[in-house]
């Protein structure tokens, strides 16, 4: 599935990702820095209803938020220098909760994301455009 938004338009995309997603709530999401991860992960926690501030997770590695329905894990694995690191920060705990689990850079940590982790792509079209790739594996 592919998507071209604007970023009035991604709160309305955002909701339409949760339906699409349905029980995969692990999202690995790709993209260069700058490409606005941490805004789409952002509106995805509006979406579900956090009512915390949302921010990047880079020098902690993980935010958890809660919700109405249970807890968001946001996970940013930039400067992680391996998945030893990646292991033990929790990351691993966060990934198979259950629970949903945003991770930016998963790129870093290959062999911990699940096999059935959605794959959302982010790239810049244009100053204001974004476009998102969306694979589900089923």
């Amino acid at each position: 599935m592919h998507y071209s938004f604007s970023l009035q338009e991604l709160p309305g995309l955002a909701v339409k990702l949760l339906d699409l997603l349905g029980e995969h709530r692990v999202v690995a999401i790709y993209g260069p820095m700058g490409a606005g991860k941490t805004t789409l992960v952002h509106a995805l926690c509006d979406a579900l209803g956090v009512q915390e501030a949302v921010s990047s997770p880079t020098f902690s590695i993980i935010n958890e938020y809660a919700f109405e329905n249970g807890t968001v894990y946001h996970l940013d694995c930039y400067r992680l220098r391996d998945e030893a690191e990646a292991v033990a920060a929790g990351v691993e705990d966060c990934l198979y909760s259950g629970q949903w689990c945003f991770v930016e850079w998963p790129e870093k940590i290959p062999h911990l994301i699940p096999e059935n982790a959605a794959i959302l792509k982010i790239s810049v079209t244009a100053p204001s455009i974004r476009t998102l790739e969306l694979e589900i594996k089923l």
